[in-house]
């Protein structure tokens, strides 16, 4: 079986986990600690939010500042229009800012925001044919 892990840099860990428990996700806590937190997103998907200090760990040169240029979009399918919208109004609400305008093209709709820390997310609903 393969699993997916997204890591992401955050700046506020706390604050982070905060933001994404308010989206409705849950968090692993065999795999967290104080510098990082494993938010489930399905069975074998999963993002790590490491702290930057943390993230450096990983990487070799500078890490990215998502709030000045966009270095990945995450993009999580939703059952409906209406998980799209919202999703996103609880990720502003919650702190994050709007992104890009809803997008409505042939079957597909979707929306989008920015984490705390920058990070762009889409939600993408698929009509059935």
């Amino acid at each position: 079986m393969r699993m997916i892990f997204v890591n992401l840099p955050v700046e506020d860990l706390p604050a982070s986990r905060a933001f994404f428990t308010a989206l409705g996700f849950e968090f692993n806590t065999d795999f967290s600690d104080a510098s990082c937190a494993c938010m489930v997103v399905d069975r074998n998907i999963f993002v790590m939010l490491l702290v930057r200090r943390r993230f450096g760990d990983f990487v070799i040169g500078r890490i990215a500042d998502a709030t000045a240029v966009t270095e990945v979009i995450t993009c999580l399918s939703a059952e409906s229009r209406q998980q799209v919208d919202d999703t996103v109004a609880r990720a502003i609400a919650a702190g994050g800012k709007p992104w890009q305008p809803t997008v409505e093209d042939g079957p597909m709709y979707g929306g989008s925001f920015q984490d705390l820390d920058g990070h762009v997310w889409e939600l993408v609903h698929m009509a059935e044919a």
